[in-house]
């Protein structure tokens, strides 16, 4: 083939965004939109009006897949539909690329990554975030030992200011029954996944503090605090909220040989000219410290963001580069989301990882049974414009 073919399932605003914004407008080199699907007949004559390429349109997803007319396939769905459809996928022989997250809970997302190893499925999870420059020249620093011992990761990501509107324009948004949760399951899978893709491991312990509904009327986590402890013994703390502004994206990770500070586009390496650790042991002044050198990483500048994720994936589809994402990772931000709410719901107990799925899913099951049923399709008039709201962009 010389052009991938696309199918969409789901068209609310990323898949809108998607079709409109990226395909429509000539970013998806090597592919071609060719179908749509959505159970809502509203949203698909929406697109209709918008999307002015010729596709093929449907309200069951199966018909699509079974159509023939998708080589690939998109998944803009909520989030606990994600590895079902991925599944049915795999079992096509279609590859596909889902929306983060990879799914609500880590049982599912484990069967969704069996299914892949059985069908030797290709797929990807949209981490966009990890084609920004910078997060890729951490995680080439990290790995190349820039900072020495990992001592210390703190994030905060507290930009996500959303207003009441926002979550009252989906019957599904900020449920646990519908999106099974907030913040975290929202607005952070791309934090999650890259404070492990960066730093190079995950950790092994978790605490985590979570306000419920503490700035908007919804029922899951709006401003999360969580606490972690990695192998080594180093510690780590994420901050997120959708309450505060103005707010700020700030990654700092710590160690022996220096720190890398991320913050409002650009990249900074405080290295210091002795490992800590070293000079403690060996200095013969009570207050002396390594002298320190700050500087600014060189980097290629590329930011592709979710077009370069569905480029690459057309591309590696027709064997022009490999594959960027591999989505069996996207257990990673699941389990440490898992992690987080487990130990929010407990009052903070510290929950080791990796998680326990089984005990998750029974008490994300006890609030799903008590979770508000929101009415309404989510489509208010129109789909919302997204450009702009993913955040950690280069500026």
């Amino acid at each position: 083939m010389d052009k991938v073919r696309f199918g969409i399932i789901g068209l609310g605003n990323q898949g809108t965004t998607y079709a409109v914004g990226l395909f429509a407008a000539g970013k998806i080199e090597n592919g071609v939109v060719s179908c749509m699907c959505d159970i809502d007949p509203a949203k698909i004559e929406l697109m209709r009006k918008k999307y002015t390429g010729e596709a093929a349109y449907f309200t069951d997803y199966i018909a699509m897949l079974d159509s023939g007319l998708c080589d690939a396939v998109l998944v803009e769905t909520p989030h606990y539909l994600h590895p079902e459809m991925a599944i049915a996928c795999f079992e096509r022989g279609i590859p596909v690329i889902v929306e983060k997250p990879a799914g609500v809970y880590a049982l599912q997302v484990r069967e969704m990554n069996a299914a892949a190893d059985k069908y030797h499925a290709k797929f990807a999870v949209m981490f966009n975030q990890r084609t920004n420059c910078l997060y890729r020249k951490m995680r080439e620093m990290m790995a190349a030992g820039a900072v020495g011992q990992l001592q210390r990761v703190v994030w905060v990501i507290t930009d996500w200011y959303r207003t009441q509107y926002y979550y009252d324009t989906g019957s599904w948004r900020a449920t646990w029954d519908g999106e099974g949760g907030g913040v975290l399951i929202n607005q952070c899978p791309h934090q999650l996944d890259l404070i492990s893709w960066v730093v190079g491991e995950q950790p092994v312990r978790v605490r985590g503090f979570c306000s419920y509904g503490r700035w908007h009327d919804i029922e899951v986590e709006d401003e999360v605090t969580a606490y972690f402890t990695y192998k080594s013994g180093a510690t780590g703390v994420f901050v997120t909220t959708t309450g505060e502004t103005p707010g700020v994206n700030r990654l700092e990770i710590s160690g022996t040989g220096g720190r890398l500070v991320c913050e409002g586009g650009k990249l900074l390496y405080y290295k210091n000219a002795s490992d800590a650790g070293e000079f403690s042991r060996t200095a013969q002044a009570a207050f002396a410290r390594p002298e320190v050198v700050c500087e600014e990483p060189e980097t290629d500048g590329s930011n592709a963001q979710h077009a370069g994720i569905i480029n690459n994936f057309a591309n590696a589809l027709l064997g022009k580069e490999p594959f960027f994402v591999d989505g069996r990772e996207g257990i990673r931000g699941v389990e440490l989301m898992n992690a987080i709410e487990l130990s929010g719901w407990r009052g903070g107990e510290e929950v080791p990882l990796p998680v326990d799925a089984g005990e998750y899913l029974k008490e994300l099951n006890m609030h799903r049974a008590h979770s508000r049923r929101k009415t309404g399709s989510g489509v208010v008039a129109d789909t919302a414009d997204t450009a702009g709201t993913y955040g950690s962009e280069v500026r």
